[in-house]
């Protein structure tokens, strides 16, 4: 009977879970639909396009796709976008991590005070901040570089990370920071030795997001720079199709070789991101 009852229940459990299949396979699609005909536009052409909107493409054209890949233009861009999204992610990681310490193992007057802080920062917009962003950096001789949209960049992801940090980092059994002390180990070498490697999770996904987030901003590299040869691929991809606005099958294969970085990073790592916010989510 014991058999039979708990074979029933197997039989119907993944009915109970159809409901959620389902809505996690239409949301699957939401994404990955836009994605696909973007892609397989690209090895259309203009003309393809315009006879028949929605297909396969036939013949498949790759000259779109080599075009782009041949040309200086990209790979430069995607070079300055690399640079930024490198520096941006390791001063997010460096502040952040030495911020959220504090406010996750030390007591003091403000703490709370000083952590609303950071949540507020998730409300505020970069367009409210562009006109006196835009003179600060013109007094600290920043504009037209590189440095300057990673700064800025940095600043406005560090109050997400420290959000992330400070839960991984307050779960770290107090006996571990007495045992580390009684070894004669300080405040900074237990936030070293210690504290960061069992922050691993929250680390790494502080990281792909920082990557993430930078590699698409768009905003902060339009108010930073205004050379061509400084511009990041956000800025690529407008000026691209504003360039070729006749030939929409080229900016589609433009515009999908400008997601396939951070797309793969993401996709690589995606269960890292998970684990991580769900940590964050428990603390």
């Amino acid at each position: 009977m014991a058999a039979a009852g708990s074979t029933r229940a197997g039989s119907t459990r993944p009915f109970a879970d159809a409901p959620a299949y389902a809505v996690a396979l239409v949301l699957s699609a939401i994404v990955i639909v836009p994605i696909a005909f973007v892609i397989l536009v690209g090895f259309r052409t203009t003309g393809q396009i315009a006879a028949k909107p929605v297909g396969l493409p036939n013949p498949w054209v790759r000259g779109n796709y080599t075009d782009v890949i041949t040309s200086g233009t990209f790979w430069r861009e995607l070079g300055n976008s690399a640079i930024v999204a490198a520096v941006a992610t390791a001063l997010v990681v460096s502040v952040s991590s030495l911020a959220a310490y504090p406010l996750a193992r030390m007591r003091f007057r403000g703490r709370e005070a000083i952590y609303t802080f950071f949540t507020f920062g998730l409300l505020f917009p970069v367009t409210v901040a562009a006109l006196p962003l835009y003179l600060l950096l013109k007094q600290l001789g920043l504009l037209e570089t590189l440095w300057g949209v990673a700064l800025t960049e940095a600043a406005f992801a560090i109050p997400l990370t420290v959000i992330i940090l400070r839960p991984f980092m307050r779960a770290v059994p107090v006996e571990l920071e007495d045992a580390a002390a009684m070894d004669g180990c300080g405040r900074f070498g237990f936030f070293w030795r210690v504290l960061l490697p069992l922050s691993r999770p929250a680390l790494v996904t502080v990281v792909l997001l920082s990557v993430v987030l930078s590699w698409n901003n768009f905003i902060l590299p339009l108010l930073v720079l205004s050379d061509p040869n400084h511009w990041t691929l956000p800025l690529g991809v407008a000026s691209y199709s504003t360039e070729h606005s006749s030939d929409t099958a080229k900016i589609l294969a433009f515009t999908t070789l400008s997601m396939v970085p951070p797309l793969l990073f993401f996709l690589a790592a995606q269960r890292r991101i998970v684990g991580g916010l769900s940590g964050a989510v428990k603390g």
